[in-house]
């Protein structure tokens, strides 16, 4: 449990640096930071449960296409973490289009990495 909070926590910040950074992304709820740790909150659940077993069955495409297909997957579950943060806890992060998604997960992906660093050391 206390990893998964963790985990949460680093990637609450990546998403704050995320909203901060890309005008793509919206931040829903007062204050802002409610949004983003709702969003986070999604994300590190889908972490944790299905995105290892999508990844796994989603491995041949991914290598017939170069890797190409995991951004596709990354941008389904950031739009699936913004659409459940939205509609169960009416707080979340609103991503405007694909690309928007991408960029966002790779700011995440730098960041976390950073925090986790930072963190574990």
């Amino acid at each position: 449990m206390k990893q998964f909070i963790s985990h949460w926590l680093v990637l609450t910040v990546a998403a704050g640096v995320m909203v901060a950074v890309l005008p793509g992304m919206e931040a829903v709820g007062e204050p802002p930071i409610l949004g983003i740790a709702a969003f986070s909150l999604v994300m590190a659940l889908i972490n944790a449960s299905i995105k290892p077993v999508i990844h796994m069955l989603a491995l041949p495409i991914s290598v017939l296409t170069l890797g190409l297909f995991a951004l596709v997957l990354n941008w389904m579950f950031m739009e699936l973490a913004s659409w459940l943060a939205l509609s169960l806890f009416d707080v979340g992060v609103v991503i405007h289009g694909f690309w928007w998604a991408v960029l966002g997960s790779l700011i995440m992906a730098i960041v976390s990495g950073i925090v986790n660093s930072i963190i574990c050391e």
